[in-house]
C-alpha cells in the first residue's frame, strides 16, 4: 500500500464539499477546515466576518494507488463553479473563494496544468480564478461541522443545497465511489 497523501480545496461551503469526496473510493478521510488566513486557531464565527482571510476548506487523506490527485481535481472543479470570485451560489464572501492549497511542488505543478488546460478548452462559462497557494494557517473546523451531512440529514441547507450537488456528483462519478 501506498503511503497516504493529503489535498486541500477550497470550493465554497465545506459542508457541500466534504460530503462529495467522503464518497470517493480511495479517500480514507475528509476534514473540514479552515486555511490560508492570517488568524491562529480561528472559530468558524471568525472566519464568517471575512476578516480571518481563511477559506472554508476540505482536507483530504487518499491513498494515491487507489485515486490520484489529478483525479481529485478533476471532481474539485467540476462540483463548484471556479469561474466567481468569493462565491459559490448564496454563499458570499473571502471564506468562499475557490483555492487549492498544495503540499508539494508536484501538486501546484499539477494544479497549475489542470487549470490552464481547462482555461484552453473554454467548456467554462468564464476564466478560473482560483488560487493555487501553498498550504498555510491550516486548522480544523469545530467538531459540529465534520461528517454534517451525514449528521444533519434534516437540515434546510443540506436538503436544499448539499443533497443535490452530492446527488449529481454520485451520477457523474459513479465509477469512482466507494
Amino acid at each position: 500500500m501506498a503511503d497516504l497523501q493529503t489535498a486541500t480545496f477550497g470550493g465554497g461551503c465545506f459542508w457541500c464539499t466534504e460530503a462529495v469526496f467522503l464518497e470517493l473510493r480511495g479517500v480514507k478521510s475528509v476534514e473540514s477546515g479552515y486555511a490560508g488566513g492570517h488568524v491562529a486557531n480561528p472559530t468558524y464565527e471568525q472566519v464568517c466576518t471575512k476578516t480571518t482571510g481563511h477559506a472554508e476548506v476540505i482536507q483530504i487523506t487518499y491513498d494515491p494507488d487507489q485515486i490520484n490527485y489529478e483525479d481529485l481535481l478533476e471532481i474539485f472543479f467540476q462540483t463548484h463553479d471556479p469561474t466567481t470570485k468569493d462565491r459559490q451560489g448564496n454563499d458570499v464572501g473571502p471564506q468562499y473563494r475557490s483555492a487549492v492549497f498544495y503540499h508539494t511542488d508536484e501538486q501546484k505543478e499539477t494544479a497549475q496544468a489542470f487549470i490552464a488546460k481547462l482555461n484552453e478548452s473554454g467548456v467554462l462559462p468564464g476564466k478560473i480564478v482560483t488560487e493555487v497557494t501553498q498550504i498555510n494557517n491550516y486548522y480544523p473546523a469545530e467538531n459540529y461541522h465534520q461528517d454534517y451531512l451525514a449528521n444533519n440529514p434534516s437540515n434546510p441547507y443540506c436538503a436544499m443545497v448539499v443533497r443535490p450537488k452530492v446527488d449529481k456528483f454520485r451520477k457523474q462519478f459513479a465509477d469512482k465511489l466507494k
